[in-house]
């Protein structure tokens, strides 16, 4: 059976740190691929400067051109919202359950707040965790060190954040070596972030 790693996200936009951290994941782990599951609106951020879910998702098909092991994923595009993350496993594991085994991967900053998802315990209970380091405030809940389900990537830590070049991209700065060039062209074109 074919293991995917789902990375949740706005990837708003979609920046090398994404690529490098997706692609660690399929190289040097178990996983076989890694499907960006594009969020539509998260029910913790707010939807201010939010590209529509067609342009990120063409910039993250843009992005995974040359990457075969990478794909992009717009099932949450047409689920209820708000919507969380248990939701959408159970519509993936409906559709492709026979197939597939799905994943989560998360980085350590996100692990440390688990415990506040919804229905995190099903979460753990039926799927594996990939996490990746950040450098992040708080510790994490002892529930989840050495945990059987959840794994530890040793992957490059990447401090780079689309809020960051959304910002930088605003004030005029060049920001293209932060992005696959087929994204930076699209961004471009269109005129984002400006």
């Amino acid at each position: 059976m074919k293991k995917v790693g789902l990375y949740f996200g706005t990837f708003n936009p979609i920046h090398i740190g994404h690529l490098v951290i997706a692609n660690h994941m399929v190289e040097y782990s178990d996983l076989d691929e890694v499907w960006f599951v594009i969020t539509p609106q998260s029910p913790f951020k707010k939807k201010q400067s939010l590209l529509d879910n067609h342009h990120r998702y063409q910039m993250i098909s843009e992005a995974v051109h040359e990457y075969p092991k990478l794909k992009p994923n717009k099932i949450e595009f047409d689920l209820p919202k708000p919507n969380y993350t248990i939701d959408t496993l159970v519509h993936l594991d409906e559709q492709y359950g026979s197939d597939l085994s799905f994943s989560l991967i998360m980085g350590e900053d996100n692990l440390k707040s688990f415990h506040k998802w919804k229905n995190y315990e099903a979460i753990l209970e039926n799927y594996c965790i990939y996490v990746y380091p950040r450098i992040s405030e708080g510790s994490m809940e002892n529930q989840f060190k050495n945990h059987p389900k959840i794994t530890q990537v040793n992957a490059p830590i990447m401090e780079i954040s689309s809020t960051f070049i959304r910002n930088q991209h605003k004030k005029g700065k060049n920001i293209r070596p932060l992005l696959p060039h087929s994204v930076w062209k699209y961004m471009d074109e269109m005129n984002f972030y400006r």
